[in-house]
């Protein structure tokens, strides 16, 4: 297939996924390509800046090609203030890419479908699961989940203090580097050489000495952040078995319900709320015909995927095929609601299927 005959394979693909979205209740909705830079940042972090297309508005400042749909489409819903509502899209995405690899563009196709309030978040975690592979059964796609509220839960269990705790949870989403802290919180690395210096130091603000005052900080905010430092020495390492807990979740990897066994035989009760919800949702897989021991859990999921997600994740896989990325993905964002919404938050669950990628392996079967 010629790469123009892919494109309007792939369009036509888009529009069959967004009349199933439809038949499911949902409103299509269309987002703007070009979206606020500074408020994409905000939300994403600076990391997405690398993989972004940014330009120069004359009149509204720097402004990104969307990155994907999930924030237009949750402020769009936060303004209109409908619960619960559920909705669909189809359009292009832009990220930059480091390589000429074909599976992986710099500008493809994305259809959603996102489901918003309502009273039970499992009964809609699964509806948004079962929607989207359902969509594709005749690709035979490898399915797996996660749940990024379990790490998170787990992270408020420990007994430590609320800065590292604090530090744990924005980093859950950059695995070297929460690995990094873990272990320093945990008195298994050493301190950076330069952070110690500065410790020893008996008046590290002694600017006399050092030089004249540079940089954008404020001499209060240096104070403040050495004053950080010194509590954070002084805080008592992490328990070895806390550690242990982190990494038992983190490296579980087996069908669902035996990862659900084996979650509770761990005997965490900072775990308890988290795998109840967890269960449930297994649960409710169930009722929509679901196996859930067909579905593959990974502790480790979703942890580098963009950081809005903040518990069940969820992806579909081509078998064989570790070339090419997720066919779909999706999952739970309800901190973004909250943002968003000036701290107004409502559940909200939703996916994503890129039509390219469903043209091409139908088309190599």
């Amino acid at each position: 297939m010629t790469l123009p005959a892919r494109k309007t394979a792939a369009r036509a693909e888009a529009q069959r996924l967004l009349r199933r979205f439809r038949d499911h209740g949902a409103e299509e909705v269309e987002a703007r390509i070009l979206q606020p830079a500074e408020e994409l940042l905000d939300l994403y972090g600076e990391d997405i800046r690398a993989r972004a297309f940014v330009t120069q508005d004359p009149l509204r400042g720097e402004m990104m090609l969307r990155p994907d749909f999930t924030v237009p489409v949750v402020r769009m819903h936060m303004e209109a203030g409908l619960d619960p509502a559920r909705y669909a899209y189809a359009g292009e995405v832009f990220r930059a890419q480091d390589t000429e690899d074909e599976s992986r563009p710099s500008e493809y196709l994305q259809a959603g479908f996102e489901v918003f309030g309502g009273t039970d978040p499992a009964e809609a975690e699964a509806e948004v699961f079962a929607v989207l592979s359902g969509a594709l059964p005749d690709l035979h796609l490898r399915a797996a989940m996660g749940d990024i509220g379990l790490l998170l839960a787990a992270v408020d269990g420990l007994a430590t203090s609320e800065p590292r705790k604090a530090a744990l949870r924005r980093h859950v989403w950059r695995p070297r580097r929460f690995r990094a802290l873990l272990d320093r919180y945990a008195g298994r690395a050493p301190l950076p050489a330069g952070r110690v210096e500065l410790l020893a130091h008996p008046d590290p603000l002694a600017l006399a000495e050092a030089g004249p005052e540079i940089g954008l900080r404020s001499r209060e905010e240096v104070e403040a952040r050495v004053r950080m430092l010194r509590e954070d020495a002084a805080t008592p390492p992490l328990a070895d078995e806390a550690v242990d807990l982190i990494d038992a979740i983190l490296s579980i990897a087996a069908p669902a319900r035996s990862a659900l066994a084996t979650l509770r035989g761990l005997g965490a009760p900072s775990l308890a709320h988290a795998l109840d919800r967890l269960e449930r949702r297994l649960d409710a897989l169930e009722r929509r015909g679901v196996d859930p021991n067909g579905v593959a859990f990974e502790g480790s999921f979703g942890r580098t995927t963009l950081e809005y997600y903040d518990g069940f994740v969820f992806g579909l896989f081509a078998e064989g095929r570790p070339d090419l990325p997720p066919v779909a993905t999706g999952g739970r964002y309800d901190a973004l609601t909250r943002v968003l919404g000036r701290g107004r938050a409502v559940p909200a669950v939703g996916g994503v299927i890129r039509p390219e990628l469903v043209v091409r392996l139908r088309k190599a079967r």
